[in-house]
């Protein structure tokens, strides 16, 4: 049986059956619709459908109707606007870029499944395990029970999974350290993996890192691969993944950690300036200045020295913070 209510909206009807006797002694089952009622809540609902964006609890009001909220003798009520509210309580912000807490489930062959809370379990891709390159499985790194933090990297596809990954988290941690690295001037160590035409490439903190040929103080060639380098940090910018790193700064400050002011030492005239000689001094480049070159007065430093002639000078000044 069906009733219409007062708001036009079509609900539903109870059923009872009762057992009974007749007066010849008969046995008769009856049976009874009882509708339900839509209430105010629900009709209000129905009325309203059309001018907002309905909740999946709206549309149930509409759907099915609402029974009138029957408070029992300690007082105990409970309606859909109950329990909305109250699901609220337990429901997880889930949106990209969200950091959350989970536990290892299930290791499969697909990838690995993790409980964040959410109404079902988020997938754990192979490629998002970790910012190492490793060639084994998660079963590696991970096991079931394993709680951690994830990044949430994708919306809820058509079964409701989330993705995550590990491999983002750790990349911005590395960035991080980079950064932290520069501003501290530090120096690091690594190994030449490739070289190109215009520089080699290497790996500091599992992140991607080019040396211009310029700043190496040998050859940019296939039997620079292997060697181990001090770096100086010239870029770090994560928004442009680029991170530049120079040996000739890491060289020279090593150098000039032995030069101290009032040393005397012997150099190679490389440069001739009107103001003066560039001097190599094992690899540091040194500025003699025309006022410093005699004691009598010289006009052109050119006529004193020419490149590659030898030169034995003292240090004046010492700058390592710039390298000069």
């Amino acid at each position: 049986m069906a009733f219409v209510g007062s708001a036009g909206g079509r609900v539903g009807a109870v059923r009872k059956s009762a057992k009974c006797s007749s007066a010849n002694g008969v046995n008769v089952r009856m049976t009874v619709a009882t509708p339900l009622s839509i209430g105010a809540e629900a009709a209000t609902t129905a009325a309203n459908a059309g001018s907002k964006k309905m909740s999946k609890f709206d549309k149930m009001r509409v759907k099915f109707g609402t029974r009138e909220v029957k408070v029992d003798s300690d007082g105990i009520g409970f309606s859909y606007d109950d329990f909305e509210s109250g699901i609220q309580k337990y429901e997880k912000s889930t949106a990209m870029g969200d950091t959350v807490v989970g536990t290892v489930v299930l290791l499969d062959k697909s990838g690995t499944f993790v409980d964040i809370g959410a109404k079902s379990s988020a997938m754990l891709p192979d490629n998002e395990l970790s910012v190492c390159d490793f060639q084994g499985s998660a079963a590696d790194i991970l096991e079931v029970g394993d709680e951690r933090d994830f990044e949430i990297i994708s919306g809820e596809d058509a079964s409701g999974m989330l993705k995550l990954s590990v491999r983002r988290l750790e990349m911005k941690q590395c960035w991080n350290r980079l950064a932290q690295l520069q501003a501290e001037d530090a120096t690091v160590s690594s190994t030449i993996e490739s070289v190109n035409r215009g520089g080699a490439m290497c790996k500091v903190e599992n992140l991607r890192c080019f040396v211009p040929g310029s700043h190496l103080s040998m050859p940019a060639n296939e039997e620079l691969i292997g060697t181990e380098l001090p770096l100086k940090f010239i870029e770090v910018d994560p928004e442009k993944g680029r991170v530049v790193m120079s040996h000739r700064r890491a060289a020279v400050q090593s150098q000039m950690s032995d030069v101290e002011a009032g040393q005397v030492v012997t150099g190679v005239a490389r440069g001739i300036k009107p103001y003066g000689i560039f001097v190599d001094v094992n690899g540091l480049i040194g500025l003699l200045h025309i006022s410093q070159i005699s004691h009598d007065r010289v006009e052109d430093p050119g006529q004193v020295l020419k490149s590659g002639e030898e030169v034995k000078c003292m240090v004046i000044s010492v700058d390592k913070e710039k390298g000069r």
